[in-house]
């Protein structure tokens, strides 16, 4: 097994698994770095392995057996098929509220976004966001991954992106829509309910997958 196939390797399982590689790295019980492309190489060039105790806890936050891993490091796919998949662009939830992110109708823009695969949703500007953070417990926890779909009708209950004018990126359920103004609830009871007039609401897109 080559130090390339191994990380290749992880990328792939943390991505069927609808997750990046620092959202596996949560899930695993790990520091969010672990993974990351810049822990692959020591300071003077050398090559980084991840641990055996790493790679085990990745592999249940995954619910993926040793078989399936040694079948990525050859290059294979999953041994389980989760039907057609496609891969679309990805942001940590926190980067949702800064600019360069999205173009002025809400769709992603720029070149700051990593990539993940997941299940086929039809909508060409798909996106997926990575939770992070306790504010969405319990529907959403740290380290899980909503794709969002700008084309999606949203209705009353929905869970929704917002973002306002100010910048502000949040996920919430819709309650009411008006002519003036939208409704929040929290998704966390813990954390208040937002209520905005549509003139401070830049876009709000339509939850439509989550990857728990």
């Amino acid at each position: 097994m080559k130090h390339e196939d191994i990380w290749r390797a992880l990328d792939a399982l943390a991505a069927e698994s609808g997750m990046s590689a620092s959202g596996l790295a949560r899930r695993a019980g790990l520091d969010a770095t672990t993974f990351n492309p810049s822990k692959r190489r020591m300071p003077d060039g050398r090559a980084r392995w991840p641990s055996t105790e790493s790679l085990a806890k990745a592999l249940e936050a995954a619910g993926a057996s040793l078989e399936t891993f040694a079948l990525l490091v050859a290059g294979g796919q999953a041994i389980e098929s989760r039907g057609p998949r496609r891969r679309i662009p990805l942001i940590g939830m926190a980067q949702a509220g800064a600019d360069g992110y999205f173009g002025d109708a809400g769709y992603p823009a720029g070149a700051g976004w990593d990539e993940v695969s997941i299940p086929e949703v039809g909508d060409p500007h798909a996106y997926a966001l990575e939770i992070s953070g306790d504010s969405m417990e319990p529907v959403f926890r740290d380290g899980d991954m909503v794709v969002v779909s700008p084309a999606a009708p949203i209705r009353r209950g929905d869970r929704v992106i917002v973002r306002t004018t100010r910048g502000e990126a949040m996920a919430k359920q819709l309650v009411r829509r008006s002519a003036r103004r939208i409704e929040l609830r929290s998704l966390n009871p813990e954390h208040p309910d937002y209520s905005f007039d549509l003139s401070e609401v830049a876009w709000m897109h339509r939850i439509v997958w989550a990857s728990q």
